[in-house]
């Protein structure tokens, strides 16, 4: 019994002995420190947004009959004017046919009507009723030359045509669907910016300043081809309160098509930016914190507002000056008005081993 009490008060003796070289390794700890750095940077903003043809249109007939022939190939690029499908034409080169022949007729009735006139045998009103069946008679002529003409269904621009929708020989309805073209020498990329950037925007961009962005692709690779801010639309979306801005991409070889999706890339400079690394702050309750260490090392923790977020580093637009000493690490090992031991590092060569690129 007496020997099971030693062992105990032995065991109690040691892990006391225990706490108190932890505590004492804990007051010997020296932490890490740094301070906020003003420097010129840039952040780089990302939007989703969808891509548009500059122009893309539906090519539908604009008369009733059979496709008799589809000169074009799904996919392929065609030029202005050039034919596409032809609907059967007899119909309408029959009603051409009796057209002018009704003109002919009109025209002789006129001039035999005009040479009786001219010798006063019939009325100037009988002259012009004359006149009047020979020009109805052009009028529909030049109708039936215009339906003539509608069976053959031409490019209206240059550009890739699209899927068929009907195949040779169906049997087509006046404003049928025949297929889509596409002009992708230029593409408009969509994308939507929150009211509160939106605002700040306008506020700080001049009117007819050129904003260049980017374009990352859905393989995640940067585009070849810097585009261009452009134009807002008139109205915010009430139901997720964003805008609709258009960048304008040039698209030479043709990479990029109609109804593709992507991220605009915006960078936006930014002038004097107190920057500080991410990993020196800390999250409670929605708010951001870090550790001010003063130069008797007691510690004490502070709210910062941040402006903009970066790889690796905040930028901060209130709660510290460049004069502070934040805890750089160990964040969860001290406590408000903890008294720690510290070295303070360069910020410079602390950015520097974030993997940012700054400029």
């Amino acid at each position: 019994m007496r020997a099971l009490s030693i062992l105990i008060c032995a065991t109690v003796l040691f892990i006391s002995s225990c706490k108190h070289d932890e505590h004492e390794k804990h007051e010997e700890q020296t932490f890490q420190l740094t301070s906020p750095i003003r420097m010129d940077t840039s952040i780089t903003s990302e939007y989703v947004c969808q891509i548009h043809s500059i122009q893309h249109i539906e090519i539908r007939s604009q008369e009733r009959g059979y496709l008799q022939n589809i000169y074009v190939n799904e996919g392929q690029y065609v030029k202005e004017g050039q034919l596409l499908f032809q609907i059967m034409p007899k119909i309408y080169d029959a009603e051409v046919a009796r057209a002018k022949a009704e003109v002919s007729l009109a025209q002789i009735e006129y001039l035999n009507t005009k040479a009786l006139a001219d010798s006063e045998v019939v009325s100037l009103n009988e002259l012009a009723m004359a006149e009047a069946k020979l020009n109805k008679a052009k009028a529909e002529l030049s109708l039936a030359q215009a339906h003539q003409e509608f069976t053959q269904i031409r490019a209206p621009f240059s550009g890739i045509i699209d899927r068929f929708h009907v195949r040779k020989g169906s049997l087509i309805e006046e404003g049928e669907l025949l297929t889509e073209l596409s002009d992708n020498s230029k593409m408009w990329a969509y994308f939507n910016v929150p009211e509160a950037e939106y605002l700040d925007f306008r506020e700080h961009t001049k009117k007819d300043t050129i904003i260049d962005v980017n374009l990352l692709m859905a393989n995640y690779k940067v585009f070849d081809q810097g585009g261009q801010f452009e134009t807002i639309e008139a109205d915010f979306n009430p139901e997720t309160g964003n805008i609709a801005f258009r960048a304008t991409f040039p698209n030479p070889n043709n990479l990029l098509r109609h109804g593709e999706t992507g991220n605009i890339l915006w960078k936006t400079k930014l002038n004097n930016a107190l920057l500080i690394p991410q990993k020196a702050t800390f999250e409670i309750l929605d708010k951001i914190y870090v550790f001010v260490v003063s130069e008797d090392g007691k510690v004490e923790s502070r709210q910062v507002f941040i402006e903009a977020e970066m790889p690796h580093l905040f930028v901060i637009k209130e709660g510290l000056t460049t004069e502070d000493q934040i805890l750089l690490e160990g964040l969860r090992k001290v406590r408000n008005n903890d008294i720690v031991k510290y070295k303070h590092l360069d910020p410079k060569s602390v950015i520097n081993q974030l993997d940012l690129y700054a400029e």
